[in-house]
């Protein structure tokens, strides 16, 4: 069953960050508290960490994406490798 990684709320006022890098690729193992991406807001840059374990099946929105609302999908985790 795929998960999806959402764009996280680093504040109470934040309502978007941007996406400044990947740390991980397509098909790259994932463990739950592995940096995903590093995420930038108005006040800090913060490497998200996963919450979920797979394998990275797809990156939806690539680095240097802006003004990406909260909650906004930008990832899927799959189970199995693809």
């Amino acid at each position: 069953m795929p998960h999806d990684v959402i764009m996280p709320a680093l504040g109470m006022a934040q309502d978007s960050g941007l996406i400044v890098s990947w740390l991980k690729s397509p098909g790259d193992a994932v463990k739950a508290g592995d940096a995903l991406m590093e995420v930038e807001t108005d006040k800090a840059t913060i490497e998200w960490e996963s919450v979920e374990e797979g394998y990275l099946a797809r990156i939806l929105l690539q680095d240097g994406a802006k003004d990406v609302p909260v909650g906004t999908v930008v990832a899927v985790l799959c189970e199995e490798a693809e």
